[in-house]
């Protein structure tokens, strides 16, 4: 690999747009969002896309470039310089108000309207000027001052009455238009995070009205406005949020308007890993954070991608990882998988971790407090959240709906494996059984007790997924069962002799160590797959380990399954 030193940095985590632009970072060209969204135009626009699509930099840029004072060569040789006209009318031409609410989350509404305080308060202070401008009355500098009050009581934290804070944004862009004598374009980021908190909280009623009411003042009712674009996960229902606002344009996952600019294309992601030169994990890269459909493009996920690269620039590890999940609690995943049995059905969740897809009805308003009621619901939260997409453009709103790359199936998987593990642990006779016959060798009872604890959830069909695939997921519910055993020492995929092994356990006191290799059957030939199991355990001395810590009796089973099928062979080796 070429060295790295001199080529530009990973935005890892950067969602400024200026920062990226002068600071020696790699920047994805999206400002061709800018032409499309301006000749689409829309009074009121809003973006829906999952976390972490590039929602919070595409509103910088946006910010950038319409702001008064816009640095004309931060876009110099990017895809909206070429808009000779457009950049004209539009760049640097505008007071812009930018606020981003994904900071608003208080553990109660008191806090959460602090948070909120503060948010409008900070932008506030970005025109001192206002407090002085001979343009403004005495009566409109007062008004300002309300916008940036600081309560002592609260240790210098700001505080606005809920009158205040429902009209500070009609407020603050009236000041503006005052002051610039031309109308102001609002931007919101994250408009939905404190809905999301409000509902997980407690408290979704009053939010709900101080977030209407503070829309409302801003976006309909505002004669100083030139135009807002807003983003969010979920397009919240126009009952619950947007009453007061007149057919805002939406810009949603099924809307081929500006269908790109949210997520990186095949094509800007075969340039990322040719600039950094990392071709070669091409397919790998396509296979774990690829296939998200919005309309008629398929992107990747950005934050992936880039930590992604990171990675393997460190040289440290070469396997790809699930940053996504790690950015959320993923818990509509969670309460998903809990509903099996309640409306969704294993055979469900069976065709999506075998790459099948299930065809179900989408609807994309919303709204926090009603997303779990039903299942219908559920399947359209998991939608509008990335964790599922449609596999071809809906009929109409019946989509065909897939798990888009590895890493969401990892997402699955995993809770699915969670759910697994609390069922093991209300059987109590399970762990017993599985480890006794583990432990005396009886690969026939091994069989049994393994089959009955796969009845206890979903089994993955032999379909498009990878081997490697599925031999994790069936490694994993062996696991799940060997968590509950603490006084044997179990390990997972780690090296001894000339490879990795799937299972390690050394039962110190009785000085017995086993190996276990976990195979799938493809085409349901569990014989050959046991086989194959052992061989490998033999020829890479997956024992050398336990033979060096003195074991006196090494078991050796390799175990093959197919569905909710298994064989379990052994060898044994005394000493």
């Amino acid at each position: 690999m070429a060295d790295n030193k001199m080529k530009k940095k990973l935005p890892i985590g950067i969602d400024d747009f200026c920062k990226i632009r002068t600071e020696g970072f790699y920047y994805v060209d999206k400002t061709a969002m800018i032409r499309d969204l301006l000749n689409a135009w829309g009074e009121v626009n809003l973006f829906t896309r999952p976390r972490r699509f590039g929602k919070s930099l595409n509103m910088s840029m946006l910010k950038v470039f319409l702001e008064t004072g816009c640095d004309k060569s931060l876009f110099e040789g990017l895809e909206i310089s070429k808009e000779t006209q457009l950049c004209e009318k539009y760049m640097g031409q505008f007071p812009v108000i930018s606020i981003s609410l994904k900071t608003v989350h208080g553990s109660n509404y008191e806090f959460a309207k602090n948070e909120l305080c503060t948010v409008i308060a900070n932008e506030a202070l970005r025109f001192p000027f206002l407090a002085t401008s001979e343009k403004l009355t005495e009566t409109d500098r007062k008004r300002y001052g309300q916008l940036t009050k600081v309560d002592e009581t609260l240790k210098g934290a700001f505080a606005m009455s809920d009158t205040t804070i429902t009209s500070s944004l009609n407020t603050l862009s009236r000041l503006l238009e005052k002051h610039y004598e031309h109308k102001v374009i609002i931007l919101i980021d994250e408009y939905d995070v404190p809905l999301a908190k409000a509902n997980e909280r407690n408290y979704y009623d009053e939010m709900v009205l101080l977030i209407r009411n503070m829309l409302d003042a801003a976006l309909k009712s505002n004669q100083s406005l030139y135009f807002a674009v807003m983003t969010g996960c979920l397009r919240v229902s126009k009952e619950s949020i947007f009453t007061g606002l007149n057919n805002p344009k939406i810009f949603s996952l099924l809307d081929t308007r500006c269908d790109e600019y949210f997520g990186f294309t095949d094509t800007e992601v075969r340039q990322i890993l040719e600039y950094y030169d990392l071709s070669s994990y091409y397919d790998i890269t396509k296979e774990w954070y690829d296939g998200y459909r919005v309309a008629n493009t398929c992107v990747y996920n950005p934050w992936d991608v880039i930590n992604w690269c990171d990675q393997l620039l460190t040289g440290m590890n070469r396997r790809p990882k699930s940053y996504w999940k790690n950015s959320s609690g993923n818990e509509e995943v969670k309460k998903f998988i809990r509903r099996m049995g309640n409306g969704v059905t294993k055979a469900q969740i069976e065709r999506l971790i075998s790459g099948e897809t299930v065809q179900k009805k989408i609807e994309e308003q919303l709204t926090y407090n009603t997303m779990y009621d039903n299942v219908e619901n559920m399947w359209s939260l998991l939608f509008a959240t990335g964790y599922l997409t449609p596999s071809e453009m809906p009929d109409g709103n019946l989509a065909r709906l897939k798990i888009p790359n590895n890493e969401v199936r990892d997402i699955f998987c995993e809770f699915i494996l969670e759910l697994f593990e609390e069922k093991v642990a209300e059987d109590g006779t399970l762990v017993t059984e599985f480890c006794s016959a583990l432990k005396n060798g009886d690969p026939a009872d091994v069989e049994r007790v393994f089959t009955k604890g796969m009845g206890k959830t979903i089994s993955i069909r032999d379909t498009a997924v990878r081997k490697e695939f599925k031999e994790k997921f069936y490694h994993g519910l062996i696991l799940g069962i060997m968590f509950f055993k603490s006084d044997w020492g179990v390990t997972s995929n780690r090296e001894s002799g000339d490879g990795y092994y799937d299972i390690k356990i050394e039962i110190e006191e009785e000085e017995i160590g086993i190996v276990i290799e976990v195979k799938y059957a493809e085409g349901g030939d569990l014989d050959a797959a046991c086989a194959e199991a052992l061989d490998q355990i033999n020829e890479n001395d997956y024992t050398a380990e336990l033979r060096e810590d003195d074991m006196s009796e090494i078991l050796k089973y390799g175990i093959a399954c197919y569905r909710k099928q298994c064989k379990v062979v052994l060898e044994r080796e005394t000493y």
